[in-house]
Order: C-alpha cells, then structure tokens, then sequence
C-alpha cells in the first residue's frame, strides 16, 4: 500500500509540475498591452505581432496593435499601458520616440520582444540596447541546428521547460554582464573556429528602471513559434515582464 501511494503522489507530481512553474508568472488578465511591429519584412513582423495578439486574447489581456515607433509619444495611451511587445528588426526611431519609451520602461512599464524585435532593433542607438541587455552582431553560418540549455536556477519562466534543439539562425551577441541568463547556446566554432566554445545568452531578464525587460534571441520564422519549449519559453517571459 505504501509503495502504491508514493506512485500515486509521484504522478501527481509530474502532472502538477507545469502548473506550479508558473504560479509565480502575472496573470494578463485585463492587462493592457501594446504590441509594436515593422522593419525588415524578412523576418515576418506582422506574423509574430498576430500570433502573440491572438494568445493575449486568449489569456484575457486587452491588445493595441500598432505599426509605428511614433507610438510611443502618445503619453495618454502610455500612461495605461502594463506592458510592451516590439518586434522591428533593424530600422530606426527617432530621438523623441526612443526617450518616451525609455522613459516609459522606467517608470515600470514592461517590455518583452524576441529575435531581431528588440535584440537587432535601431543599431545606431546605444540606449534602446543598454535598455534591452543585448545587441545581435552575427549568426555564424546562417541558420544551422544547434541546443537551447535551460539554466539550472530556478525561475518561473524556466521551471519545467528542458533543454531543446532547432533549426535555426544561432545569434552570437554582445550582452550586459548584468543579466538574469535563463538559458544559453554554446558555438562550434565549424563556421568561425575562432568562437568554438563560446556560450551566448538565448533568453534573460533584467530591471530598467522600475520596468521588468525580457528578451529571447529565438524567432526567426513562423516554424520556431511552433516548437513548443521556444514558445512557452516567449510567452512566460511576456507574461513575466507585464507591470
């Protein structure tokens, strides 16, 4: 009978496990969130701008979708949102446009974004990415198969997620020495022998100000939001970094 019962709360356990990874992850509900998207069309932005607006629905948020940085000097819309999803690869924002958002994050307005949405976004500007903790510079080889490793801390985004591989662009990025690392990927080095060996950050958090900032490098294409650790890996950290 003892042995049954410890087999019984064992599988329990594993079912729960998901559940209580992320009870320390905000609710959306009702939260308000502003979803920013443009630049370079290569990397889909309005498919990725879609794809997190309909799962903010799902979970109750209410969503402004916009498609253009001007956004940002609206300081009545500013003012009542919790939370900010940009995904525009490269392109440029204005001073105003940048100050307002960065003034937004710290008074304690998230920001969450992947890929080039925030980590290849405005080049020229050395705040946005003193903001966003990282800037992309290369992905050796183009896209090429390589592992996501979970950092062993524990973290609501994190917990119960396992190490995973994919096919891919592998971002090697210059990144804040002050980062929360959730998880990393570690180069060969077959395409720069010069790199082999070198681990760069995939996902992490840190503080702006009063504002709660995630960012995860993976998302090239449509196919990796339907790799199901990279895409509870983006949507815990959104919902993790919402004011």
């Amino acid at each position: 009978m003892k042995l049954k019962s410890v087999f019984v709360l064992a599988i329990v356990i594993i079912f729960k496990l998901p559940l209580w990874a992320q009870k320390d992850v905000p609710s959306l509900k009702g939260k308000n969130v502003l979803i920013v998207y443009g630049g370079w069309e290569g990397h889909k932005p309005k498919v990725f701008a879609d794809k997190i607006d309909r799962w903010l629905q799902s979970k109750k948020a209410r969503t402004i979708l916009s498609e253009t940085t001007e956004t940002y000097t609206n300081k009545t819309l500013m003012d009542s949102i919790d939370l900010i999803i940009q995904h525009i690869t490269m392109s440029e924002i204005k001073w105003k446009e940048s100050l307002a958002l960065q003034k937004a994050v710290q008074r304690g307005v998230g920001l969450a974004g992947c890929h080039g949405g925030i980590g290849d976004a405005f080049r020229n500007d050395t705040e946005f990415q003193y903001m966003v903790g990282g800037q992309f510079v290369k992905h050796p080889g183009g896209q090429v198969n390589y592992t996501v490793n979970l950092s062993d801390k524990p973290h609501p985004i994190t917990q119960g997620l396992n190490d995973f591989t994919l096919y891919s662009e592998q971002y090697y990025m210059h990144v804040d020495p002050n980062l929360n690392i959730l998880a990393s990927t570690q180069f060969t080095g077959a395409h720069d022998s010069w790199i082999e060996g070198a681990v760069v950050p995939v996902a992490w958090t840190k503080q702006y100000g009063k504002g709660r900032v995630f960012y995860c490098s993976l998302g090239h294409s449509a196919e990796v939001f339907e790799i199901e650790e990279a895409w509870n890996l983006i949507t815990r950290g959104v919902a993790w970094a919402v004011k």
